[in-house]
């Protein structure tokens, strides 16, 4: 056995990190200097949901599913986002929706049985962190999971889901697409919007998981109650963000935007730190993940470059 060492987890901080479509670019600015002052004091305005991140309940819902109110940062227990973990390498396609049957067959790969997963940190290595930037292929093509992978968390009883990708949902499940108050449907690459790219590559039915009206339509409303109705019936919109809502509304917490040093623990157990900031009312906060693990129990890979920024 080698010694204990920390693999750090999370993308770097800066002005010119990449952020959600819609977010405002971070403003760091001085409000004393060496020169001037004798001290560097600075300050941050920022949304808490860039880079690498926690989210609260409160973040997408008001109630969570056994009608209490939802619960925001300080009212999460201290280690909620922190403990046992296991990284699982999800293989997949680009843009592919995750289900229960890729998140099987990464168990079976790393040797861990999905009843072995209760009270415990589950990371999800699809390989987009190695795509974090600004670009459409981190965001819009992004892999994801969907009602189905929430779900299955919460049969398995995992404690918290930590993911390398944009958000705890597919981008199509997202604002993005044509879900949310402020669906965008955003131009994508052939400068169509990206539901109708998606539906070319894809087809309609595979599309018809990230949008209500084209569910019932292909489905039938019954299929849709079926699959989204315990969502429908705490007022949540069915296919919007619906992994976070089922995960968040059951009391499995997420991180998103997972990052740094990931690929040195792919396939690997170890400890998983990660806290958010002590914040009242908090929707979520920006965090520092990192895992501990034995020396020897690494994967051999070089650290993690940056292209964007000074990186």
């Amino acid at each position: 056995m080698g010694k204990k060492i920390f693999v750090d987890l999370t993308h770097p901080f800066s002005a010119e990190i990449p952020r959600w479509p819609y977010f405002e670019k971070p403003v760091i600015d001085n409000a004393h200097t060496m020169a001037k002052g004798g001290v560097l004091t600075q300050k941050i305005t920022c949304t808490m949901h860039t880079g690498t991140h926690c989210d609260a309940p409160r973040h997408v819902m008001e109630v969570e599913f056994d009608g209490r109110r939802a619960r925001y940062t300080h009212e999460m227990p201290v280690d909620a986002y922190t403990g046992d973990a296991v990284c699982l390498p999800i293989e997949i396609e680009r843009w592919g929706l995750i289900g229960p049957k890729h998140l099987e067959a990464a168990c079976e790969k790393v040797g861990i049985k999905p009843s072995e997963l209760e009270g415990m940190i589950v990371c999800l290595n699809t390989g987009m962190h190695r795509k974090f930037d600004d670009s459409k292929e981190y965001y819009h093509y992004s892999s994801g999971t969907g009602i189905d992978a929430g779900k299955w968390f919460v049969e398995h009883k995992v404690k918290c889901v930590a993911m390398d990708s944009q958000a705890l949902d597919h981008p199509l499940h997202t604002a993005m697409g044509n879900n949310g108050m402020t669906r965008m449907n955003l131009l994508g690459a052939s400068g169509k919007p990206i539901t109708e790219e998606y539906i070319e590559q894809f087809g309609i039915e595979a599309y018809a998981e990230f949008d209500k009206e084209t569910y019932i339509k292909v489905h039938g409303k019954e299929a849709y109650d079926k699959k989204f109705g315990k969502l429908e019936a705490i007022g949540c919109w069915g296919t919007w963000e619906p992994c976070h809502k089922y995960m968040l509304g059951h009391g499995v917490v997420g991180v998103e935007n997972l990052g740094g040093d990931l690929d040195k623990v792919a396939g690997k157990r170890f400890r998983f730190y990660c806290f958010p900031l002590r914040w009242y009312l908090g929707d979520g906060s920006m965090a520092r993940c990192v895992a501990e693990i034995d020396e020897d129990d690494l994967n051999p890979v070089p650290d993690r470059v940056y292209p964007y920024g000074g990186f």
